[in-house]
């Protein structure tokens, strides 16, 4: 279940679907599950397509992520750290976005993604992680720093750093 360098988004979103449906039907032992996520998970678009169709999942085997699920993401901390702080900042801002909208059930999707991403960054041994969390923090506050480019190229406004902020303060201030 070796994933090429070369994955692309749809073909990981579609892998990790497939892992998934074995997961939870028992057809993976865990040295599969390990090694096929941790094999998504090493690529940009691997991990990106693993996480957009994970977090999203109606399943429920984010709510309670594997062991097997934390030891594949703790392979690649280089990818896997800047994406999962970036999930659950954008899921934090897009609930925001959703509810002014009018669109509770996509802001309830939202916040089952903010919540999943917050739960498995709190469960990895990634030190980056918060790294990278307290700089997001820090952009989303003061409107510089590393992540100001992020935050200006989704047009985050004032109220939607300011939920950024208080997502990324759970994680820190725990």
């Amino acid at each position: 279940m070796e994933i090429l360098e070369t994955v692309t988004f749809d073909d990981a979103m579609a892998f990790t679907e497939s892992i998934m449906t074995k997961m939870a039907t028992g057809e993976l032992t865990s040295p599969e599950i390990t090694d096929a996520i941790a094999s998504l998970v090493k690529t940009k678009n691997g991990a990106r397509g693993f996480f957009v169709t994970y977090l999203t999942s109606d399943s429920t085997l984010a709510d309670n992520p594997s062991p097997e699920v934390i030891t594949a993401l703790e392979s690649s901390p280089e990818i896997v750290a800047e994406l999962l702080v970036k999930n659950l900042a954008m899921s934090a801002a897009m609930g925001l976005n959703h509810r002014r909208n009018g669109k509770e059930d996509m802001a309830q999707g939202s916040d089952r993604v903010r919540t999943r991403s917050a739960n498995l960054i709190k469960q990895l041994n990634m030190p980056s992680l918060f790294d990278i969390a307290q700089q997001l923090r820090q952009s989303a506050l003061t409107g510089v720093g590393n992540y100001q480019e992020f935050l200006q190229r989704w047009k985050y406004d004032s109220d939607q750093k300011q939920v950024i902020y208080h997502a990324l303060s759970e994680i820190l201030d725990q």
